[in-house]
């Protein structure tokens, strides 16, 4: 027979905003359970160096941040649990959440802080590269390319504020397009169709990111014109891949209501949804800003949100 564990705030999710949200729940003395998910510490367990966590004079690694959260949390009292939420039944209280384990975790409040990852291109090489030339988050990574040629895959608005913001630092930024033209607003399209910094490659597709092994790092790309067929190469120093995020929200499809590209929705100002007394935080409301810092800052306001629930229906 299955066993099950009861708490008053199952956190569903690590990375900051789960993390955060089990420092100040269990600061508020409710003994809360983390389920950690299939990437434990989230996005910033595959970041290198994270330069603009406040707090620190020096560079850090992004696994590291996300242990000494994992370990505050626990220290204050978190239950931190390696398990994998496979379904959810918030339709009555208290609500109940089955684990891969086939442990059945009963919770009065719920936080949802499962992230979201971002898409890529497919490549073989690209997850290999991933840190050393290859990144998802020009505003993360951008000052590392200082003085040096990148290339960003994209046509939307996040790849053309990518684009754009890189200008401070790169020398040159290729934007390459698989289409003949941009799906970003007008006003967007216009900014970097100005800027002089910016080179645009309509209808190609990158097919292979180049890279040297000593020292480990992108070289350029390779790319095939997708009406002609024919293929190039172009020198640069990284790649920023910008085809969007998905929120890791799958799960909670029919109980809680979401965007139509996934995004949970919460009432504005807190981290509400639409059914009382389970919340979210982090990447999976958050479709605009994606870093660290507002995730761990909407994980403590889900964990204030969960303690004020409780306490008006003890």
């Amino acid at each position: 027979m299955a066993q099950t564990k009861h708490t008053q705030i199952l956190i569903i999710g690590s990375g900051p905003a789960g993390y955060s949200a089990g420092i100040y729940a269990a600061r508020a003395m409710r003994n809360p359970v983390l389920v950690e998910g299939p990437q434990p510490g989230g996005q910033l367990t595959i970041t290198t160096e994270v330069e603009n966590y406040p707090g620190f004079e020096h560079e850090i690694q992004g696994p590291w941040l996300m242990e000494q959260m994992k370990a505050q949390a626990a220290r204050m009292g978190t239950e931190i649990i390696a398990d994998w939420i496979m379904s959810v039944d918030f339709s009555k209280r208290p609500f109940t959440a089955i684990g891969d384990s086939g442990m059945i975790y009963s919770a009065d409040s719920v936080i949802i802080a499962t992230g979201a990852q971002a898409k890529w291109l497919g490549l073989p090489e690209e997850m290999g590269l991933s840190g050393f030339g290859v990144s998802a988050c020009a505003t993360c990574d951008g000052f590392f390319y200082r003085g040096k040629e990148v290339v960003v895959v994209g046509g939307g608005n996040t790849a053309v504020e990518e684009a754009i913001f890189l200008t401070n630092f790169a020398t040159k930024v290729t934007l390459i397009h698989r289409r003949d033209e941009l799906r970003a607003e007008k006003v967007m399209q216009q900014r970097l169709f100005n800027n002089p910094k910016i080179e645009v490659i309509w209808d190609n597709a990158v097919e292979e990111i180049l890279a040297e092994s000593e020292p480990r790092g992108v070289t350029g790309v390779r790319l095939k014109n997708l009406k002609t067929g024919d293929q190039s190469q172009i020198k640069c120093d990284g790649v920023f891949v910008a085809i969007g995020h998905k929120p890791s929200t799958e799960l909670f499809k029919g109980q809680i209501s979401m965007k139509e590209n996934g995004y949970l929705i919460v009432e504005a100002g807190t981290t509400k949804t639409n059914i009382e007394g389970v919340f979210a935080a982090g990447d999976v409301t958050d479709e605009h800003y994606r870093q660290a810092v507002t995730a761990a800052g909407l994980g403590c306001m889900a964990a204030l949100d969960a303690e004020k629930f409780l306490a008006e229906h003890e």
